[in-house]
């Protein structure tokens, strides 16, 4: 399988799987060894030990977990903060937000769709820019999952030190000088006009790569959270501008949640996250579009199956497992079949959309990479739903934080009733809210 720049990768093997009391479906097993830019597997050895340290810039050493500062204020006096080394700032309460409210009796809920982005590179292709133009065109906000190692310029990889692996090795390219500065620049207006930014971690690391997510411990991923923050909040000392303000808020506050690499290690990563106040996780492999729970006291949203080919079976939500199942995962397919592929996905969504729109109205989640994979069609599709979905009546296109907003002031016993509709019931709400 070749990246956009022609270099080879090793590619990803598939697996089914099957629920117990549920059909079988689809799905990709690591699903997604893929991120924002292109990727170049590295050859690694593995040190002898994992306790990798590396300077925060704030004091607190990396890899030996840390207390985050508090991330409350008692009151806003309208002041910018300059944080830390001056990549990062408080700003005040995000504008812009959803305001949760609690349904009331016999009212039925809003459509939420999450629209979220794994790595949040803006590259030549400049798609980050794209999607945020879009999300404000039509009243929607987007998670947008950073991968902290785009804010490290090349010549400071070593200071990544990802668990199990030598210093600077990665499973994804570093970014360029000029795409990092970009980046900054698609953060701060990200933010500016509501949209979330999560994470998605640092280096990458997949199956069936002995030193991947799914083989780290509670402290590995703790080190990972770590040198996330650092390369986050410390931008301006490891690039050296100084011709680029303050980001507008602070990557403490703002990061309540986030998304793992291939969707692996989140028994482990639940543990590690509890301790940075996190809310909520999107590294779930996949499930039935339904009402979303808690694990470990954490909102879980994993990505979704979803009807394709006309319901032949169920595919995950995300950009990945279409390209997998149409082109066995080569990013180049047959140039013939684009279109078909192209109107596949768009079906799929819109089935996946239209169950729950006229069903159990479960929040659907769309995770997708900033990738032109087969001619850039399923950047296509999404270009071509979001017109379709986020200006339907009923319909919240909002971020994953402002969902867990509104899960945590419904009644606890409205969610558990909720929970128990299939996708495409349509219930008598007086039942279900009361």
């Amino acid at each position: 399988m070749t990246t956009r720049n022609g270099r080879r990768r090793r590619p990803r093997s598939s697996r089914t799987a099957q629920w117990k009391s549920r059909p079988s479906f689809m799905t990709l097993a690591a699903l997604l060894a893929v991120a924002s830019v292109t990727v170049t597997f590295l050859a690694v050895s593995r040190p002898d030990s994992t306790a990798a340290t590396a300077s925060a810039g704030d004091g607190r050493s990396i890899g030996k977990g840390f207390t985050p500062r508090p991330t409350t204020e008692p009151k806003w006096d309208g002041k910018t903060k300059i944080i830390g080394d001056g990549s990062t700032s408080y700003t005040g309460p995000q504008k812009g937000q959803l305001k949760p409210q609690p349904l009331k009796p016999g009212e039925k809920p809003p459509q939420f769709v999450v629209f979220s982005w794994d790595g949040a590179l803006q590259g030549d292709d400049h798609l980050f820019s794209h999607y945020r133009e879009m999300a404000k065109q039509y009243n929607a906000h987007m998670t947008f999952f950073l991968t902290g190692i785009y804010l490290l310029p090349k010549s400071k990889k070593n200071l990544y030190h990802g668990p199990q692996h030598s210093p600077g090795a990665a499973a994804i390219d570093y970014a360029t000088d000029e795409h990092i500065r970009d980046t900054l620049e698609q953060l701060r207006l990200a933010y500016d006009q509501g949209n979330e930014i999560g994470t998605h971690f640092n280096g990458h690391f997949c199956l069936p790569d002995k030193g991947a997510g799914a083989n780290w411990s509670v402290e590995e991923w703790k080190s990972e959270i770590d040198q996330f923050y650092s390369f986050a909040e410390n931008w301006k000392t490891n690039t050296g501008y100084k011709d680029i303000p303050a980001l507008p808020f602070d990557f403490q506050r703002e990061v309540t949640g986030g998304r793992a690499p291939c969707l692996e290690g989140q028994p482990n990563l639940l543990k590690a996250i509890k301790s940075y106040g996190w809310r909520y996780d999107a590294s779930s492999p996949g499930d039935f579009q339904i009402w979303p729970a808690k694990k470990n006291g954490i909102w879980d949203f994993p990505l979704q199956m979803l009807p394709y080919e006309g319901g032949k079976f169920q595919g995950l939500s995300m950009d990945f497992n279409f390209l997998y199942n149409q082109s066995k995962g080569e990013t180049h397919g047959d140039p013939a079949k684009y279109g078909q592929w192209e109107q596949q996905t768009v079906d799929s969504y819109m089935a996946g959309f239209n169950r729950v729109y006229y069903g159990s109205r479960a929040p659907m989640f769309i995770g997708n990479h900033f990738e032109n994979w087969n001619g850039g069609i399923y950047m296509k599709a999404i270009d071509q739903i979001i017109p379709k979905i986020c200006t339907k009546k009923g319909v919240k296109c909002v971020s994953f934080k402002e969902l867990t907003d509104w899960l945590d002031v419904q009644k606890p016993a409205t969610l558990e009733r909720l929970r128990t509709l299939d996708p495409g019931q349509s219930p008598d709400w007086s039942t279900v809210v009361q």
